[in-house]
């Protein structure tokens, strides 16, 4: 397997569809449950931009209110309503080095490189980020931050390469003194508990605490997200924040409606395979087949 995958034009493109498949099984679950999500990140901006995805980007991403979040986990979880989109959240069953939840598409075969050694579907993946109040005050800010680290760190199980050689040292010290999974987990649910303790009645403002480190240092005034608005996305119509345009000046960046340089307009992801014909499931017991 390649360390890392080159996409044609229209392996992108197929992907891309399959990401679309998944967003609109999505918004049709949680309309028929009530539950809210905000369209986010790459996929809002491609909408403003395009009227669907970036040219050049390879997946959708989606905001929920921690509550909906929970609701939204526990009762697909429960329910099990479709064979080929299944819902993968950390459990004893399940590892996905992730630290959110995602939808995936069984019905195509893809492998990102730092999930390639674990048991699990390797579908194309939707992911599904849950929001949360950011609490005023530089003490609880600094605290909350803290826990969202130690929560990621052993929720992912995993050494971050990309956030500075301390933060590397760091983790790569806690992770080999608490060793087995019951004490990790013990850790990740007790920070969990209190990166998300804050009430959206005492706070100003919202952020993503399940994110990487720069990026759960965002912080959107919470009247962004009071309501929700429509956009058109790949000629379907989806839900997200009302200030969707604020939201967007405040994470990328006034010029957000500008692209980029032509060099940066590639594929973002780190992938290892991909068949959009094939199930995952036959990957899966083709490796198995192969490994005896």
């Amino acid at each position: 397997m390649a360390n890392k995958l080159t996409l044609s034009a229209e392996q992108l493109r197929g992907l891309q569809l399959k990401e679309l498949d998944l967003l609109k099984y999505f918004r049709d679950y949680c309309d028929s449950h009530g539950l809210t999500y905000y369209v986010c990140g790459g996929c809002l901006i491609g909408s403003l931009r395009y009227g669907g995805f970036i040219p050049w980007d390879d997946d959708a991403d989606v905001f929920m209110p921690r509550a909906d979040y929970e609701i939204f986990i526990k009762e697909y979880l429960k329910e099990n309503p479709s064979e080929r989109f299944v819902l993968l959240n950390e459990t004893d069953e399940t590892f996905t080095r992730n630290c959110f939840a995602t939808l995936v598409d069984t019905s195509a075969t893809l492998v990102k490189n730092y999930q390639k050694d674990l048991d699990i579907p390797h579908g194309v993946a939707f992911d599904i980020f849950p929001v949360d109040p950011r609490p005023s005050g530089k003490i609880k800010k600094y605290f909350q931050f803290f826990w969202c680290i130690i929560y990621s760190l052993f929720r992912a199980q995993t050494i971050p390469e990309k956030h500075g050689g301390i933060m590397s040292l760091g983790s790569k010290i806690l992770l080999g003194i608490f060793r087995g999974y019951k004490i990790r987990k013990k850790i990740w649910k007790f920070s969990e508990k209190h990166m998300t303790k804050y009430r959206i009645e005492d706070c100003d403002c919202i952020c993503e605490l399940c994110a990487g480190p720069a990026i759960m240092k965002n912080e959107y005034p919470k009247e962004l997200f009071d309501d929700t608005a429509e956009i058109t996305f790949e000629g379907e119509r989806f839900k997200t924040m009302k200030g969707y345009r604020q939201y967007l000046a405040l994470a990328f960046g006034e010029d957000y409606m500008t692209p980029p340089p032509k060099e940066q307009q590639v594929v973002s992801h780190d992938l290892a395979y991909l068949d959009l014909d094939t199930p995952c499931s036959e990957y899966k017991n083709n490796n198995r087949a192969a490994a005896i």
